[in-house]
């Protein structure tokens, strides 16, 4: 996930700007033959954004009668775009991963922050709740009762055993070349984690997402790196194991607190107001959850679905929430064509 790569933009130079030249070639907005502009969404390769863009898209095409298109890239190349009004939404910035570079732009005004898509995202090392509760109904006896941080991980590393060293346990890492992938080895290696366990490396997140199916369905010990919101998370019953409360000053010096918090965002280009405002409106109000995110994506996981059928999916499972984003007369235009 883009989220935890963290590009460093500094050595985009030409290729950022030769693509983000052909995006504002072949994605630059139009308007309808009702005269109402294009609204573009930036599409990347993960399914939360692509799944709040169909969510908002559904409600901008059938509520609004604005057409939508997506304009697919990294996000280095997609931000860029937004910025040069190529595209025009941004319905998931990672405000921790793109940095001073977002923060650049909401300053020089090219692009508007209209709301928070949700606060709640978290990563670090989980386990299965069965490890540390057990499961009555599959006969699970807990397995680690008193685990409850990172730092109670020594005391049960036999738990979870590596089957290539048994001298020591598993911890399952990030995928390499993601920037949390060194710092979890680094965090590690800090607080002395590595005298008990080793740092195995899943090698691709398809990879890692399969040991965690693997060792839920037979109910045996996990302990190992993740994210949220996804399909695992909304799927799986898992727990996030405790840390020191962040601290920058501690992060910078040792990563030896928990991950930085991470707000997601919903950003639009500075021109965005003036030619579609009651968009804007709408956007203003789109809050969601990491929760709900992850519920969606194992909704999609589960029954193969697109993203598309999974925002209808959504819209009918929460037309609480979402008829509290638009005015009544736009949310029954929504409702007729669900």
């Amino acid at each position: 996930m883009d989220y935890l790569l963290k590009a460093n933009y500094k050595k985009i130079g030409i290729v950022l700007l030769i693509m983000s030249l052909m995006i504002t070639a072949c994605g630059s907005n139009s308007t309808s033959d009702n005269g109402k502009e294009t609204i573009v969404f930036a599409e990347l390769d993960w399914d939360s954004v692509v799944f709040h863009n169909e969510v908002a898209a559904f409600i901008i095409e059938n509520g609004y009668g604005h057409p939508t298109k997506a304009e697919m890239g990294s996000s280095a190349i997609t931000f860029t775009a937004l910025r040069s009004g190529s595209i025009n939404t941004y319905m998931e910035v990672w405000t921790d991963n793109l940095g001073d570079i977002y923060k650049e732009a909401i300053a020089s005004g090219d692009i508007i922050e209209v709301s928070t898509n949700f606060d709640d995202s978290a990563q670090g090392l989980y386990v299965p709740r069965y490890v540390i509760e057990g499961d009555p109904e599959r006969g699970i006896e807990p397995m680690a009762p008193g685990l409850k941080t990172i730092q109670d991980l020594p005391e049960y590393w036999e738990i979870f055993k590596d089957r290539e060293d048994p001298s020591k346990g598993r911890i399952y890492g990030a995928i390499p070349g993601w920037e949390i992938d060194e710092i979890l080895q680094q965090k590690i290696k800090n607080q002395g984690l590595d005298e008990t366990y080793n740092y195995f490396s899943p090698g691709s997140d398809t990879a890692l997402a399969s040991s965690i199916a693997g060792a839920y369905e037979k109910g045996e010990p996990w302990v190992g790196y993740y994210w949220e919101p996804t399909w695992v998370i909304g799927k799986f019953d898992m727990v996030l194991l405790g840390d020191i409360p962040y601290d920058e000053e501690i992060w910078l010096e040792s990563y030896g607190t928990e991950l930085p918090p991470a707000d997601v965002t919903i950003a639009v280009h500075k021109d965005l107001p003036e030619k579609a405002p009651e968009v804007v409106s709408f956007l203003e109000n789109y809050k969601t959850s990491s929760s709900i995110t992850s519920e969606a994506l194992a909704y999609m996981q589960e029954n193969d679905a697109t993203a598309k059928e999974t925002a209808i999916w959504f819209l009918e499972e929460y037309e609480e929430l979402w008829t509290s984003w638009v005015p009544d007369d736009i949310a029954e235009k929504v409702k007729e064509a669900l």
